[in-house]
C-alpha cells in the first residue's frame, strides 16, 4: 500500500536513513529521538498544518531572549546556524570580501562563502587540533570575516575564554567575528562566555548556535544568532517573511520546559563521549580533547579510512587523514572500538 507521497513503509525508511541506523556516524546528531513533551508538541501541531507561521518569528524571538537572558532585538534566526551564518555573510558582506576560517573546519563554512562570493583563507589548526588564534588574527587584519569554532568542529576543542577575548581584541573593529557556538551546550558551564557582556565589549561578534545538537531538533532547521542591536537589525533585514514554521515555537517551548530531562540527556552523551575516549586511549589511540558529542581522531598511525571501511559505519573522514566520530549509543561505540581493535590485530591472528 502506498502512502499518499508515494513511498510505501520501506521507501519511508530508506528516505530516513538516520532515523533507524544506529552506525550513522558523520552528522553529529543527538542519537536520542524528541523529548516526549517535544514529540506531543509536534505531534499536536499536525492539526495546525494548514495555517502560515508568523510574518517573522517575533514570538519565538521573545521565548529565546527571555531564556537567554539577552534583549529581544539581539537574537536573528535562520535555517539552523548554516542559515544564521549566511544571512549574515548577506547582510554583511560584499563580494570579493575575504572570510578567514580554520582548517579543517565545519563543512558548510567554505560553501557559504562561495555562495557569498567571498574568497575563502583557511588557517591550519595546530597538532593538537585547536585554533592557532594568533595566526587567525593576523589573517583577520585582511579580513570581512573571521569565523571561530568554539568547541571547534571536526576536532571538538576549546579554547579558554581569556585566550578567546585577547583574540577578539586583536581582531580589527570593522571585522565581523562569527563565533561558532553549535556544540557550545555539551561543554561545561565553567568553559562558557557571558554571551550578554561579551556582545557589549565587541559589537563586531556574532555568535551563532543552533537546536540542531544538543536539542535533537536537526530536522527542524532552527538555528539562532545573536548580536549587537546594529548588526542583528542588519539580519532581520534578511529574514525571509513565514520562513520559520510554527513547529519551531512549539518544539523550542517544549524543550525549554523539559530541560532537566535535556541536561539529562546531555550528561550521557557526554559520558559516552568520555568512555570511547577513554578505551580508545587504552589501545593506544590519541584523539583530541573534545568537547560536543563527537571525538576527533587525527591522522596519527591508522588510516582511518581503511579502519572504517565495510564495517558498516559511517564516520566523517577528511582529506588529510583524520576521522570525526559522533557519540551514539553504547552498541555505536562498542562498534568502532571493535573496528580499531580488528585494525591493530596482527595480520593472520
Amino acid at each position: 500500500m502506498r502512502s499518499i507521497v508515494g513511498l510505501d513503509t520501506a521507501e519511508l525508511d530508506d528516505a530516513l536513513p538516520n532515523a533507524v541506523d544506529p552506525f550513522a556516524l558523520s552528522l553529529n546528531e543527538n542519537p536520542f529521538p524528541p523529548l516526549p513533551a517535544v514529540r506531543a508538541a509536534l505531534i499536536r501541531s499536525i492539526d495546525a498544518a494548514n495555517r502560515y507561521p508568523e510574518f517573522l518569528p517575533g514570538r519565538l524571538c521573545s521565548l529565546i531572549a527571555g531564556h537567554i537572558g539577552v534583549p529581544a532585538d539581539q537574537v536573528v534566526f535562520g535555517a539552523g546556524a548554516t542559515g544564521v551564518v549566511l544571512q549574515a555573510l548577506r547582510a554583511l558582506t560584499s563580494r570579493g570580501d575575504v572570510m578567514v576560517m580554520a582548517s579543517p573546519t565545519f563543512d558548510g563554512y567554505p560553501i557559504v562563502a562561495q555562495m557569498a562570493g567571498l574568497t575563502a583563507v583557511t588557517v591550519p589548526l595546530d597538532g593538537n587540533g585547536h585554533h592557532d588564534l594568533d595566526a587567525l588574527a593576523d589573517a583577520a587584519a585582511n579580513a570581512r570575516v573571521v569565523v571561530v569554532c568554539r568547541p571547534h568542529n571536526p576536532t571538538g576543542t576549546l579554547e579558554p575564554a581569556a585566550t578567546v577575548l585577547t583574540f577578539l581584541h586583536r581582531v580589527p573593529g570593522d571585522s565581523i567575528v562569527l563565533l561558532d557556538e553549535a556544540y557550545i551546550e555539551f561543554a561545561a558551564p565553567e568553559h562558557r562566555i557571558d554571551v550578554l557582556r561579551l556582545l557589549a565589549r565587541f559589537p563586531n561578534v556574532v555568535v551563532v548556535r543552533t537546536f540542531s545538537k544538543a536539542y535533537g531538533l536537526a530536522g527542524l532547521r532552527i538555528g539562532y544568532g545573536l548580536a549587537s542591536v546594529e548588526l542583528a537589525r542588519a539580519l532581520w533585514a534578511q529574514q525571509l517573511p513565514f520562513g520559520i514554521a510554527s513547529t519551531s515555537l512549539l518544539a523550542v517551548a517544549a524543550s525549554y520546559a523539559a530541560e532537566e530531562q535535556l541536561l539529562h540527556r546531555i550528561r550521557l552523551i557526554t559520558a559516552e563521549r568520555r568512555y570511547l575516549r577513554m578505551r580508545l586511549s587504552a589501545m593506544g589511540i590519541y584523539t583530541t580533547d573534545a568537547h560536543a558529542n563527537f571525538t576527533y581522531l587525527p591522522a596519527r598511525g591508522p588510516l582511518w579510512h581503511e579502519v572504517f571501511a565495510d564495517t558498516g559505519l559511517h564516520v566523517r573522514l577528511y582529506p588529510d587523514g583524520g576521522a570525526r566520530i559522533t557519540v551514539g549509543s553504547r552498541a555505536s561505540t562498542m562498534a568502532v572500538l571493535s573496528a580499531v581493535e580488528k585494525s591493530a590485530a596482527p595480520t593472520g591472528s
